[in-house]
């Protein structure tokens, strides 16, 4: 067997197992929101409206607030691969929708700051699940950008 199709066929079986959902700020825990907040990505009066974990909540997150855009990587072996990059509304010139990032990638918003920089939003699910995810941070932003 390739390289290419076993790293296909173990993602494969890897994005299955997680079995990760979409999860409101309702129903993430507590734990989760306090961690969050610990990495400086949520205010105390700060609203989680949707969030999304690649893996585990304490090591990937990507969510939007009723403030900003946000994803944290954190890598416990390796601190120079950890990722934390957020956006305020106020602070977004661009958010462009991907829904077909490949076959090793989850569908992603690229949010472009206006200094230029950007980082990517991932999330996964069924095609109208990514759609909703997409279409309220789209609309979440537009209402909060002035």
């Amino acid at each position: 067997m390739d390289n290419k199709i076993f790293f296909l066929l173990c993602s494969s079986i890897f994005l299955i197992a997680c079995n990760n959902k979409i999860e409101s700020g309702e129903t993430l825990a507590k734990t989760d929101k306090d961690y969050i907040q610990s990495l400086n990505l949520l205010d105390k009066d700060e609203k989680i409206y949707k969030f999304y974990s690649e893996y585990k909540n304490k090591i990937a997150g990507n969510f939007f607030t009723n403030k900003r855009l946000a994803k944290y990587w954190i890598d416990n072996q390796n601190k120079s691969k950890n990722e934390i990059s957020f956006a305020y509304y106020l602070d977004i010139k661009s958010i462009d929708t991907i829904y077909n990032a490949g076959a090793t990638y989850c569908p992603y918003l690229l949010v472009t700051k206006k200094d230029g920089s950007k980082f990517k939003v991932c999330v996964e699910g069924t095609r109208n699940d990514i759609k909703t995810f997409f279409e309220e941070a789209l609309n979440t932003w537009k209402r909060n950008k002035q």
